[in-house]
């Protein structure tokens, strides 16, 4: 049976020009706007996917959020991973059900919130941060996320650290990078990672690119491709269709590539 409304739970509000607002419902409490009030009494213990009307008469939807919905609204300390890219990376990178995942480094917890939802229960996200403001925002997200007595599932464990001092103890499916200087890592961090493993580095600029794609190969990485996302959304209205003014452009470069079992001689030119 469909679950209602709960104090304590977050809903997106979305009006008639489909502006979203995140809020987190409680007893007798109210959301405003210059649309005019709700009252989240209205909510709780009723199904979402209602169209609700303010004091003004303005319609609202009411629906959970997305993690979608979630990351592009949740209070950053970071740059977070956006939407589009999270996809990708978990696609490429394949971080599949029960994969043991190291993710540098943390930032707002985005990407962290998708790694840990996609290898599931019997999987395992350890995720690195050296700055501590950083480390503790991403810790305040995941929280109101994962909602619960632990405020977060026992398959995540966030460190505050420098991922090329320490050794994570274990042997690891994938990698993520999200850091300045991923190439620093490759040779000495990647030894964590399995002989097949994927690792994914996410980088802005083109020489970030470029050192880090030459350290892969050094490194004995294979099948390394650089590709970026382009989102553009498209207004079908009857028979009039075309893509909106607006896109979400470059973001980021994805790196993947795959770790080599050791062995001799030189694959550079494979």
């Amino acid at each position: 049976m469909p679950k209602d409304l709960e104090a304590g739970e977050r809903v997106m509000l979305i009006d008639s020009r489909m502006r979203r607002y995140l809020v987190t419902l409680r007893t007798g409490g109210e959301f405003h706007s210059h649309h005019g009030i709700i009252f989240h009494d209205e909510l709780v213990g009723r199904p979402e996917g209602r169209v609700l009307r303010s004091t003004r008469g303005s319609a609202f939807f009411v629906f959970r959020p997305t993690l979608s919905d979630y990351v592009l609204k949740m209070k950053r300390g970071a740059q977070v991973v956006y939407p589009k890219d999270i996809g990708a990376i978990l696609t490429h990178a394949d971080i599949f059900p029960g994969a043991t995942v190291i993710e540098a480094g943390t930032g707002s917890g985005s990407l962290t919130l998708a790694l840990t939802q996609a290898v599931g229960p019997t999987g395992r996200v350890m995720s690195y941060e050296l700055r501590q403001d950083h480390h503790d925002q991403a810790v305040e997200n995941i929280q109101a996320w994962f909602e619960g007595s632990s405020g977060k599932p026992e398959n995540l464990e966030l460190f505050v650290g420098d991922v090329f001092e320490e050794d994570p103890g274990v042997v690891a499916d994938r990698m993520v990078l999200d850091m300045p200087e991923p190439w620093r890592a490759i040779g000495t961090t990647t030894k964590a990672l399995t002989p097949g493993g994927i690792l994914c580095c996410y980088l802005p600029t083109i020489p970030q690119v470029m050192q880090t794609v030459e350290a892969m190969k050094r490194e004995r990485f294979a099948f390394i491709s650089t590709f970026e996302v382009l989102h553009r959304t498209w207004n079908v209205d009857g028979q009039s269709v075309r893509p909106d003014h607006r896109m979400v452009a470059h973001t980021a470069f994805l790196i993947t590539g795959r770790k080599l079992a050791p062995a001799e001689g030189d694959v550079s030119g494979l």
